[in-house]
This record gives C-alpha cells, sequence and structure tokens, in this order.
C-alpha cells in the first residue's frame, strides 16, 4: 500500500514541528486537523479541530483569513457533535421523560453534548458546604404546598386589593446608605420589580400582614427559614410589564424559594440553571436561589407572585440551629442589624 504523496509527507513534517516548537498555535492545529482529515483519520482531525477552538483568540483580536478558517473549523465540530449526538441516542433506544431517574440521565447527555451548562450554588453571603445541587426540586417533596395552592383563590382576591393601592410596592432591589452601587444595579430602586412584604427581615409587616388573613393563614403550616434579623421574607412579586430580572445568586444556601403564581400573563418566564420554566396560576414552584438565576416579563400586563423562603429539607434541626447562632453571633459582631436581602 502506497503512503501519502510526499509533498504532503513533507507538509505534515513541517507541521508536527511547528507544533513541536508552539502547541498552541491554532493555524497549525487546522493544518494538522486538515492533513489528518484527508488520512482518513477523523477522530484525530476532530481533536485538533476543538483545540484549535479552544487556544484561539478573541474575536476582535482575529485576522480576518483566521477568523474564516475557525468559522469553518467551528461548522465541522458542529455537524460531526450532532452525527454523534443521533448515533449516541440512536443506540441508546427511546426514554421515558416522565421517569424521575431517565429525567436526570436525559439532563446529564444534554451536558455531554453542550446543550447545557453545569451550574452550581454560588451564595454570595454564606455558603454551607454538601448540600445537593437542585435546580428545581421535585414537587412531591413538599406535600403542604397542597394548602397553599388550595389557597390560590383567597390569595389573589387579597393581592388584588393591595394593588388598587399604588404605594403600596415598593422597590425589591434597594439602595442602602453608605453601601457601594454595585450589585443588580439595573434594577436597584427600580419600581419595575416591586415587593409588598408580609415578613421582612424575620417579622410580620403588622399593617401589610393586616391587609392580607387569608394569605398568613395559608402559610401557617410551611416551615418558614428563620433567622434572626433576616428571615423568613413572603411577599407579593412584581414584575411590570417588558421588564427582565437579570441573572444573580441569591444569598445563602441554607434557604429554598417558592413561588406561587397568581397573575401570569403569556411571555413570562423563569430561568434557574440550566432549565426554564413558565409559571402556571395556582402552581407552586420550589427553587435553589444561590443557582444563577433570572426571570422575565415580555407581555404587556403585570406579573405578580407570591415569594416566600423556607428551609433546606436536607439541613438538620441541629444543623438550622447552628446557622441561627452563627448569624445571632455575626449581629452580636457588628452591633447592628445587618443590611439583609431577599
Amino acid at each position: 500500500m502506497s503512503g501519502p504523496p510526499q509533498d504532503e509527507r513533507a507538509q505534515a513534517a513541517a507541521v508536527d514541528r511547528l507544533l513541536a516548537q508552539d502547541p498552541r498555535n491554532p493555524r497549525a492545529l487546522i493544518m494538522k486537523a486538515d492533513l489528518l482529515q484527508r488520512a482518513g483519520d477523523t477522530r484525530g482531525a476532530l481533536s485538533h479541530y476543538q483545540a484549535a477552538l479552544r487556544v484561539a483568540p478573541p474575536a476582535e483580536r482575529l485576522p480576518a483569513d483566521l477568523a474564516r478558517e475557525l468559522a469553518r473549523v467551528r461548522e465541522v465540530c458542529r455537524q460531526a457533535a450532532e452525527r454523534y449526538e443521533q448515533s449516541l441516542r440512536a443506540r441508546l433506544g427511546p426514554l421515558d421523560p416522565a421517569d424521575r431517574s431517565v429525567e436526570r440521565f436525559s439532563h446529564s447527555l444534554d451536558i455531554l453534548f453542550g446543550r447545557r451548562r453545569i451550574y452550581h450554588q454560588e451564595p454570595r453571603q454564606f455558603y454551607f458546604p454538601g448540600l445537593p445541587q437542585v435546580q428545581f426540586y421535585p414537587r412531591q417533596a413538599f406535600p403542604w404546598l397542597d394548602d397553599v395552592e388550595a389557597a390560590t383563590d383567597a390569595i389573589r382576591a387579597e393581592l388584588l386589593q393591595v394593588l388598587q393601592d399604588e404605594g403600596a410596592f415598593t422597590p425589591y432591589v434597594q439602595s442602602a446608605p453608605g453601601k457601594p452601587r454595585i450589585y443588580g444595579a439595573a434594577m436597584l430602586d427600580n419600581p419595575s420589580w416591586g415587593a409588598f412584604y408580609l415578613w421582612k427581615d424575620g417579622a410580620a409587616v403588622a399593617e401589610n400582614a393586616a391587609r392580607c388573613p387569608r394569605t398568613m393563614a395559608a402559610l401557617e403550616g410551611v416551615p418558614l427559614n428563620r433567622l434572626p434579623n433576616r428571615s423568613p421574607s413572603v411577599l407579593f412579586s412584581l414584575l411590570k410589564p417588558h421588564t427582565r430580572i437579570p441573572p444573580h445568586n441569591g444569598l445563602v444556601n441554607t434557604r429554598l424559594i417558592c413561588h406561587l403564581p397568581l397573575v401570569v400573563p403569556p411571555g413570562c418566564g423563569f430561568r434557574v440553571g440550566n432549565e426554564t420554566r413558565q409559571w402556571e396560576e395556582g402552581k407552586a414552584w420550589v427553587f435553589d436561589d444561590s443557582i444563577d438565576h433570572e426571570a422575565w416579563n415580555d407581555s404587556d400586563q403585570t406579573r405578580v407572585i407570591l415569594l416566600f423562603e423556607i428551609w433546606r429539607p436536607e439541613l438538620t434541626e441541629q444543623e438550622r440551629a447552628l446557622v441561627q447562632a452563627m448569624f445571632a453571633a455575626i449581629d452580636a459582631e457588628g452591633g447592628q442589624k445587618p443590611a439583609w436581602e431577599i
């Protein structure tokens, strides 16, 4: 069997010498990949194409000819990944999406094929290690939500009364004296994302709670997260038309956030990590807000949900008590009430 033509062997040798001197040279990696592709080594070619994409400079620093080459390489890799995914899924056969184990396995395939990113808990203030990385929790893990959902109509009726008071809602994220205005600048003091608190900083807001007795009653069986001077917070969260809450992470990962949708026009959505959902009125969900999340209202109407926070179910009673004691110690050390937000 004859080998490659002499000029191609010479070209391959020259490329190998160049890569020995500069293994991160994107042009040389592409040339090597093209040679391997012509020789029938598809796997070797793809590994070099992918390496070229990884080491290439940012787009704004690319010469025009190299940008064109990288665009070609990117398309080659995309087509190869698509063929590989189709082949692998065909070998696995159909999967039942209603099966919880299959659902998680399907998500792992999405990550494998680059359709999902990997997200982790990244609370901005306090991280409790060893807790599971769950974006949206299974609904059946919180049977007490049945009673909350059953009260949806009564809760909505109280909300509608509050909405008649134009001054009832305040901006969800508010600036504090002496604090830098760097976090959440797009929504800071912005009334498009509003809040009407029934509980705030760990205490009931008496006047507001008195206006919503049936809402307060619906939450009596809820394991609200309790931290001195901090939580629980219970509020109606309002998002005005054509408003987006930018991606952000919550303060701690020792709690979970619950949403009960009350007024939800079409065009509203919510993302936690790599999972996106649409609210359905009267259908609650529970999620980990220490994972990157965002919300939007692309409609011409206002969206409102009931929002409250609960303890993570994985924390033992002793662990909860230790977390409470730690925050109490922090407050004693600082000598003042903390600046806290939900």
